[in-house]
């Protein structure tokens, strides 16, 4: 077998998705806090806080919202998963820690969504 061969089996493996997803997950986390932290530091200045929050209540924002947080509950969840395996040795039933990382992180953004609107 070859080595593009490897390469390309490896990344139909359901731990290669999950470890990309789990670096995006925390590349769109470091690019939302500094955001988020300087909201709150606009918390200071009313006049500003309130136009940021007038602009928070826009639909488009609040889909925004939800996928950053169902990103933060997906990194959280693949996290754990990824403690599990490299502490635990739990490695027979790979697929079903990361679907349930995945269901745990989608569960989380929906019912952020939910209350969202």
């Amino acid at each position: 077998m070859s080595v593009s061969g490897i390469t390309r089996a490896s990344r139909a493996h359901p731990g290669f998705v999950a470890a990309l997803i789990h670096r995006l997950s925390g590349l769109a986390l470091a690019i939302f806090l500094p955001l988020h932290f300087l909201s709150l530091g606009l918390a200071l200045e009313t006049e500003s806080f309130a136009g940021f929050v007038a602009w928070t209540n826009q639909p488009l924002v609040k889909v925004s919202e939800a996928l950053m947080v169902s990103a933060l509950a997906v990194h959280f969840a693949g996290g754990l998963r990824l403690l599990a395996v490299e502490f635990f040795g739990l490695t027979r039933a790979l697929s079903l820690w990361i679907a349930l990382a995945f269901a745990f992180g989608l569960g989380v953004g929906v019912l952020f969504l939910m209350r969202a609107f």
